[in-house]
């Protein structure tokens, strides 16, 4: 009867200790099984960039989020991007080159298409370049190109705004608007690109 209860009050003991022996497994959540990425689609702001032929490129991809890399890729002939996000090098073949850039948010990825136009070198020259106004009437005008590569629209940069009279602009498009406040002339100068071929300007706002 002794040898009887010896062998519960053991089994008792044995399977109190189990618990402790063998302590209940520990399940992780498995994240991102589906493959998304949590970025998700349309990281970047713009994903076509008309470049020219020959000419260096200085241009930077522009993510929709914060704290965002770049995995560095080949993109053409002669045009890479890199860990930042800057697109660099000199287009040596003109045409539509499609690839795939990696946009990543610590550890997680997503893949956008990057479309670079490499246009020929097509001359180009700025339009008008002087504009008369009147102090206290809008301004409505546009600083306009002759040449440069069809259907690609020129971008225009005020590089020191200083210079411009109080109350006017001159938006990307090149139009010259708002109402002059005083009189007086004006050297603005102007920066144009057309598919990353630039050149300075001075533009000149005469109000009276």
């Amino acid at each position: 009867m002794r040898r009887r209860w010896a062998f519960v009050l053991a089994g008792l003991a044995l399977c109190g200790l189990l618990p402790t022996a063998f302590p209940a497994a520990v399940t992780t959540p498995m994240t991102n099984m589906s493959g998304r990425s949590p970025i998700g689609s349309g990281a970047l702001v713009e994903n076509t960039f008309y470049v020219t032929e020959g000419i260096e490129v200085s241009r930077r991809l522009l993510p929709t989020g914060e704290g965002v890399a770049f995995r560095a890729a080949y993109l053409a002939v002669g045009v890479r991007v890199d860990k930042d996000g800057r697109l660099y090098g000199t287009p040596r073949r003109r045409g539509t080159y499609v690839a795939p850039v990696h946009v990543c948010a610590g550890q997680a990825c997503t893949k956008e298409e990057l479309t670079l136009v490499v246009l020929g070198n097509v001359p180009w020259e700025p339009g008008e370049l002087t504009f008369p106004g009147k102090a206290g009437t809008p301004l409505d005008a546009e600083i306009g190109i002759n040449g440069g590569p069809a259907g690609v629209l020129p971008a225009f940069t005020v590089t020191d705004r200083a210079r411009l009279p109080r109350d006017v602009t001159i938006g990307p498009d090149g139009h010259v608007g708002g109402v002059p406040a005083a009189p007086g002339v004006s050297e603005v100068p102007v920066r144009i690109c057309v598919a990353g071929n630039c050149a300075g300007v001075v533009v000149r706002l005469i109000i009276v």
